[in-house]
């Protein structure tokens, strides 16, 4: 892509747009650029019979449009006869100056399913990802779901289940189902690089053959922004993605090992195992009444916790990995949540009796207080009950102050 950007380009060639869905993990057919006919059949001769030749061009984005596609050659003789009709289709159809070689690609049994992954950009929302039933009739079916990027498998499932190639998929008349959460992680790498790439307009897969042994990009397709675009005028994704410049280590007092990070949607049977580990105590501390663990781990209460918009809340877990443990285990939770319309802030933590009184407590405030800064917060306030002593204590060496106490409870403030 940076390639392109230097030649003054705004579409990538084919070879370059594979090369750009590779480094995001994203299979695709093995392909190889032919500048005369003598190196298509040399190409096609090491690749193995039978090939395709694809028009290798840096102006033209579509190439059946012009004939450039030329599938199932089986010999030398197909694959310079392949040449010599894709170079004339395209000079009578596009013009001089579009040809610019072939791309030679082994030819694979299409013994599964079409599937079209691609983004856009809308004025409103920015880039929008698209999903459905891909092939050279994309656009007679037209049965594709969208989404707004990042997802995570939660969404990109959602998205798959919204299309009628989605049943198809999970295995009809005798074929045997795709490998689901492959695609749902596909999906995700993919929105991630249009997330990650922002100079990227427009980005078509097509088709995505997808079968039970696996899937593979057989063509891809990006167009660039324009040059002269300044860089803060890019487009923006309408959900903020996953903030991974909050992700840090740390070791306690007891030298513990432990990670911070924002929380993920996936976190849920975590955060759930976590609430078991709250004696009354620590519950009361931090909610102010007493929930049972049965109130505390209902799906909607946690999915409303787990599910962050990053840009209006950022909650982070704090991670401990023991070598015998299935999964890591949290042991604290500190959120950070901005009133509305208004450069402040609130702030709550609760850790695990267990992690209490190693310094935990103290390493999460002082976090949450950073990402405030770097979010260009003003201010940050907190409502810690009077009997919570360890807490005020917290609060205190970390530079808040008592700005109210009413019976008790204490407001504290810290202007930023």
């Amino acid at each position: 892509m940076l390639h392109a950007r230097q030649a003054g380009r705004t579409l990538l060639t084919e070879h370059e747009s594979k090369q750009l869905l590779q480094a995001y993990h994203i299979p695709t057919v093995e392909t190889h650029i032919a500048h005369n006919e003598d190196q298509a059949v040399e190409i096609a001769r090491r690749l193995g019979f039978p090939v395709v030749l694809k028009l290798h061009s840096e102006t033209i984005t579509h190439k059946t449009d012009v004939g450039g596609v030329q599938l199932n050659l089986c010999n030398v003789h197909d694959v310079r006869h392949a040449w010599h009709t894709i170079e004339k289709s395209v000079r009578e159809k596009a013009g001089e100056g579009h040809f610019h070689g072939v791309t030679v690609q082994p030819m694979i049994a299409r013994d599964g399913y079409e599937i079209i992954l691609g983004s856009s950009v809308d004025p409103q929302f920015g880039p929008v990802l698209l999903f459905g039933t891909g092939g050279q009739l994309v656009d007679v079916f037209r049965d594709r779901s969208l989404g707004l990027p990042p997802l995570n498998a939660t969404l990109a499932r959602r998205m798959m289940e919204q299309t009628h190639i989605y049943k198809a998929l999970q295995g009809v008349r005798g074929r045997k189902a795709a490998d689901l959460k492959a695609i749902d992680h596909l999906l995700v790498r993919f929105s991630h690089l249009v997330v990650e790439q922002p100079w990227i307009k427009e980005i078509d897969i097509n088709p995505l053959l997808v079968c039970s042994s696996g899937m593979m990009a057989l063509d891809a397709r990006v167009v660039l922004h324009d040059l002269s675009t300044p860089e803060d005028s890019l487009p923006r994704p309408a959900i903020r993605p996953y903030p991974t410049q909050y992700i840090t280590e740390t070791v306690l007092k007891d030298g513990s090992h432990i990670s911070i990070r924002p929380i993920r949607p996936e976190d849920e049977p975590g955060v759930s195992r976590f609430h078991s580990t709250l004696s009354e105590q620590s519950v009361y501390h931090r909610y102010f009444t007493a929930l049972r663990l049965e109130q505390r781990i209902e799906h909607e209460r946690l999915t409303r916790i787990c599910f962050n918009d990053y840009d209006r809340e950022i909650a982070l877990i704090a991670e401990h990995s023991p070598s015998h443990a299935e999964h890591p285990e949290i042991v604290a939770i500190a959120r950070l949540a901005r009133l509305h319309g208004t450069s402040e802030a609130e702030f709550a933590l609760v850790v695990s009796d267990h992690w209490q009184k190693r310094g935990l407590g103290t390493q999460l405030v002082r976090q949450l207080v950073q990402i405030a800064r770097d979010e260009h917060l003003t201010r940050l306030s907190g409502t810690v009950l009077a009997d919570n002593q360890p807490m005020l204590k917290i609060c205190h060496a970390a530079g808040f102050t008592i700005s109210h106490a009413q019976g008790t409870e204490c407001d504290l403030v810290l202007a930023l």
